[in-house]
């Protein structure tokens, strides 16, 4: 290897070229590209603290410099000419510099393209209330989001504010105009920002994420008040998200945020991804609460109400779905092998008990 330090540029191409999500550079480890869920090593020596020193150098705004110095940690957005877009998070692990880079989108894809199911679309067009789009990192909730957000504003004429850290997917003005704000850049923090935008005339408020009680107490406020409010939450499901959300708050607060969230909150949708049968991509499984007035009783008072995921299991009519429903589906459909459902699944006994009671396997 040359004495002089490894740029970054050539494993961003790298990224882009072979369809991967993520990249990682580290030191002592050749950089690994996450294809499929899969970490794939690229074919050069592993990296030196220069190497990702230099890297750190490369992409950091100047802005975060000392933060950097001081934290030990910075997310921001990097562009890459012809290549595209990336949010980084630069940290530091064992005295040395490390960075993992996501490629985003420019645009959002459609639902389609996402598989996404089409009660998530009636969702994005409730006139106001508070939807979350939650799971965990690398799940696709940004990219979920970022759907319901260009559908909007293909058929909406309304305002809409985002409030991202950073911004990943960046829209243009249809039938509304979007108003897309990063934190730090734009504005000082999301809770900031959030007040700010009520001064906005909005219709609809993005909060890329809902991370302490400041911020879950203005989002619920511009919910009650009229607004759509999209967020997300990394939490696992519907039941878990509820009980997230409380929790924020004070015991004896948790009684009026109960009944605030069950008069103001429209549906839930709850993301996983699996691997695909035929190996070339993975599918987004999805649970889909839709609030109901059996679902508001359960948020209001849990104790005398049937568990949320039962209530979900049983209302189809109202498009909703467990996630062992969807993957029930998807195994059907051949889409996911049986193997890759089980080991995702919420209840992988009952789900392998349906699917062998349906005749799907043997």
């Amino acid at each position: 290897m040359s004495d002089q330090p490894v740029s970054v540029i050539p494993f961003l191409h790298a990224l882009a070229s072979t369809g991967g999500s993520d990249l990682h550079c580290k030191v002592g480890s050749a950089p690994r590209i996450r294809v499929d869920g899969r970490l794939r090593k690229l074919q050069v020596p592993p990296l030196r603290p220069e190497d990702t020193r230099n890297m750190v150098a490369q992409v950091l705004p100047e802005d975060l410099v000392a933060q950097f110095r001081d934290t030990h940690e910075a997310d921001f957005a990097f562009s890459l000419s012809g290549v595209g877009r990336f949010r980084v998070n630069a940290y530091v692990a064992r005295g040395t510099d490390s960075l993992v880079f996501r490629h985003v989108a420019v645009g959002a894809q459609s639902f389609d393209e996402l598989g996404l199911p089409p009660v998530i679309a009636d969702l994005a067009l409730e006139p106001r209330g508070l939807v979350l789009v939650t799971g965990p990192t690398g799940s696709g909730k940004t990219t979920t989001l970022a759907s319901m957000v260009d559908l909007i504003n293909s058929y909406r004429e309304v305002n809409i504010i985002t409030i991202e850290d950073p911004i990943e997917v960046l829209h243009h003005d249809k039938k509304a105009i979007i108003s897309q704000r990063e934190v730090r850049s734009d504005t000082l923090d999301f809770n900031n920002a959030l007040r700010g935008a009520m001064r906005q005339d909005p219709d609809v408020i993005m909060v890329g994420e809902m991370r302490d009680i400041e911020t879950v107490r203005a989002a619920l406020s511009a919910a009650e008040t009229g607004h759509l409010v999209l967020a997300t939450l990394h939490t696992v499901d519907a039941q878990d998200t509820i009980n997230r959300i409380v929790d924020f708050f004070t015991p004896h607060e948790q009684g009026q945020v109960r009944a605030t969230l069950s008069q103001t909150l429209k549906g839930i949708v709850s993301q996983r991804l699996v691997r695909q049968s035929d190996g070339k991509g993975r599918a987004l499984v999805a649970e889909v609460m839709v609030n109901t007035g059996r679902t508001a009783e359960a948020i209001v008072d849990p104790p005398s109400q049937p568990p949320i995921v039962d209530l979900i299991a049983d209302g189809e009519y109202y498009k909703m779905q467990t996630f062992d429903q969807h993957l029930f589906q998807l195994v059907s459909d051949g889409e996911v092998n049986f193997d890759d459902a089980v080991a995702i699944a919420s209840r992988p006994h009952d789900l392998s008990v349906s699917l062998r009671n349906a005749g799907v396997i043997s």
